[in-house]
């Protein structure tokens, strides 16, 4: 069957309507609700009930998309491999990391690959979840715990220091807190519904509970934007705080925690020039910051 058929039912599941799948694929409404149509027929299934308020996902609907994700990950995996033509350092390849790494400490290490591999192209997925690099939703995976899975590659980058800080508008506006206690004056900037980090920190730093999050959010990344703005005290990476002087550390000898740094890719990617490279490129980089402190 046709996988543009496919392409747009994943597209309608992931997106809620035909009108907003139809605008991320670039089709018109109709063309879209003859795909889903086709696709149906084809099956023999109904995948959606139809209603004045829109499209509801059958159960056929809800059995199909990880088979159909699965599709769409092998396309995306076949289309990377054969990105780099006969061989060499070209074509493409797909990293994933978690937003805070991704979005923070790899453009520069990977503007200073482009440097020295101009031919290939970097896909970067930032995300909190562990990508299935055994399904290649990724070619290469920088991650926060140790992989488990038999056929990767694996290297423990080493240990990830996570201080709290403010920013030094804020300390010159309500100055620091001189012990645990004291640290309840201050506005905290945390997670809101990530259950996983929530405990996580809870379990590192027990006095750190949601409920006295001032600034709750679950990105990453707003949360350094709220802490660079000065809003009030919050984590960061001690790499990062590094490269920034305007952060300053809060109680060092008494706040922090460590997180292993992991990097992973399929068994199988060790032959192909280009992410083999690029593993060794992050490798090498990633080391280096982990040693910041």
């Amino acid at each position: 069957m046709d996988w543009n058929l496919y392409a747009s039912f994943r597209e309608v599941m992931r997106q809620g309507s035909l009108s907003a799948a139809a605008r991320t694929l670039g089709l018109t409404q109709p063309t879209l609700g003859r795909h889903v149509a086709a696709l149906e027929a084809g099956l023999g299934v109904a995948l959606f009930t139809r209603s004045p308020q829109g499209l509801t996902p059958t159960s056929a609907a809800a059995d199909l998309l990880p088979r159909v994700e699965e599709m769409h990950a092998a396309a995306e995996a076949a289309a990377r491999a054969v990105s780099g033509g006969a061989g060499g350092e070209t074509g493409v390849v797909r990293i994933t990391a978690s937003e805070i790494v991704g979005g923070v400490v790899l453009p520069p290490i990977l503007a200073a690959f482009r440097e020295i591999h101009p031919g290939v192209t970097v896909e970067l997925v930032l995300t909190n979840r562990n990508e299935d690099l055994l399904r290649r939703d990724a070619d290469i995976a920088v991650r926060m715990i140790r992989p488990d899975q038999s056929a990767l590659v694996a290297r423990r980058i080493g240990t990830i220091g996570i201080g709290l800080f403010a920013h030094r508008r804020y300390v010159e506006a309500h100055g620091l807190p001189r012990t645990i206690d004291e640290i309840a004056d201050h506005p905290l900037i945390g997670f809101d519904r990530d259950v996983a980090s929530l405990r996580a920190l809870e379990s590192a730093a027990p006095f750190l509970d949601r409920d006295r999050f001032a600034f709750r959010t679950d990105s990453d990344l707003a949360q350094l934007a709220a802490l660079r703005a000065g809003f009030g005290l919050g984590g960061c990476q001690l790499g990062i705080a590094a490269a920034e002087p305007d952060l300053v550390r809060v109680l060092p000898d008494l706040v922090w925690f460590e997180l292993e740094m992991w990097l992973a890719m399929h068994e199988d990617l060790r032959g192909v020039s280009r992410v083999r490279a690029m593993y060794d490129h992050l490798a090498a980089a990633l080391t280096e910051y982990a040693r910041r402190r």
